[in-house]
Formats: structure tokens, C-alpha cells, sequence
């Protein structure tokens, strides 16, 4: 059976391959950036450089990983960090564009547009997740399995919530969110957030 096991450096490329092939609404983004790891550079690997405490993966029988969850206790202070911090040494690779037309132009437009104090959930919410799972992996309780350790380690530090943006194509996710009693938050056009309180 898999197991769930703390995050280890030695998982960093497992991760980016993770991250590129669910970043489509939960479909494979293979091809779709003309550069595949810009995905696990904005939505997985900052988490684990910043917070490798807050970070499992999951592990098939034959030692591949084959999911994870990050996450962050403090939104702000995370996305400070991430814009005066972790991005600078990427946007060489990744040039803020001039005109914001493509998928790749957003994503990489957002990655410089991040900064403390964008989201007005986070009082409430300071926290957030992203988890990603192969399809081999979904429909055996994994994905509950990682947020249960997840919410238990945030509700252990005092953490007062948890907040996480997705794509509101992936329907499949919505609903999960949903199973696990997670609340709708308001958000901004095109977007859709989910959150939970751990001091209630």
C-alpha cells in the first residue's frame, strides 16, 4: 500500500514532474508552458525550500513518489519571501511580459505580482495548501489522508485557518473540498477558494 512519509530533499524532482502533470485543472500541462517546471516553481518547490516541516508526499510500494502536499502557515510573510526571495533568481528564465495574452503570460504575470497583503482571507485564513496526486494514486483516501496530516500539524501550531485557490474547472477537486467540509470563500472573478477554521 502507499504511504504518507515527510518530504525529503532527495524528492524535489519528483515533485516538478508531479506538479506539471495535474497543473491542468488535474490533467497532464505537459508541453502546454514552454518551460514544464515553471509550474513547481510557483506551486510546489517554494513551499518545500520555505516550509519542508509542512510537506508530505506520498509514496507508492515501489519508492516513487507519487504525490505531495505543501503549504504554508503564514500567507504573507510566505508571499514576501517568495517576492523578494524566491523569484528573483528565476525571472531571468522568465521575463515579466509586456502584454498579458497567453495562459503562460498570466501565470508568469501572477509570479510577479505576488506580495503580502493581496488576499483579504488571510486574516482569517493565514494558511494555505497546494496538493497535487497522480491519477494512479486518486480514489484511495490519499488525498484525505495528506490534508488530515496537514490540518493536524497547522491546528497543533495554532494556526486559526486554512485557506487554498484552485482552478474552478477542476470540478473533481471543488467536490473533495467540499466532502472534507471545507467552506466556499469569496473570491475574484475566474477564481475559486475554499477555507476552514481550526479554532471554532
Amino acid at each position: 500500500m502507499p504511504r504518507i512519509r515527510p518530504y525529503r530533499s532527495a524528492d524535489r524532482a519528483a515533485m516538478y514532474e508531479i506538479c506539471v502533470k495535474t497543473a491542468d485543472a488535474g490533467a497532464d500541462a505537459t508541453g502546454i508552458l514552454s518551460d514544464d517546471d515553471l509550474w513547481g516553481d510557483i506551486f510546489a518547490i517554494p513551499y518545500v525550500e520555505r516550509h519542508p516541516d509542512l510537506a508530505w508526499v506520498v509514496e507508492a510500494d515501489d519508492a516513487r513518489v507519487v504525490g505531495y502536499i505543501v503549504a504554508t502557515d503564514d500567507t504573507d510573510a510566505f508571499e514576501q519571501w517568495f517576492r523578494d526571495e524566491w523569484w528573483p533568481p528565476l525571472a531571468p528564465r522568465h521575463p515579466r511580459p509586456s502584454e498579458v495574452v497567453t495562459r503562460e503570460d498570466r501565470i508568469v504575470e501572477s509570479a510577479y505580482d505576488r506580495a503580502p497583503g493581496r488576499d483579504a482571507n488571510v486574516a482569517a485564513y493565514p494558511a494555505h495548501l497546494h496538493i497535487d496526486l497522480l491519477p494512479e494514486t486518486q480514489g484511495q483516501g490519499l488525498g484525505r489522508l495528506l490534508i488530515e496530516t496537514l490540518f493536524a500539524e497547522l491546528s497543533r501550531r495554532g494556526v486559526r485557518g486554512l485557506h487554498l485557490g484552485m482552478d474552478p474547472n477542476n470540478t473533481g477537486a471543488a467536490a473533495f473540498y467540499e466532502r472534507l467540509g471545507m467552506e466556499r470563500l469569496p473570491t475574484g472573478p475566474d477564481a475559486q477558494s475554499y477555507g476552514v477554521r481550526f479554532d471554532r
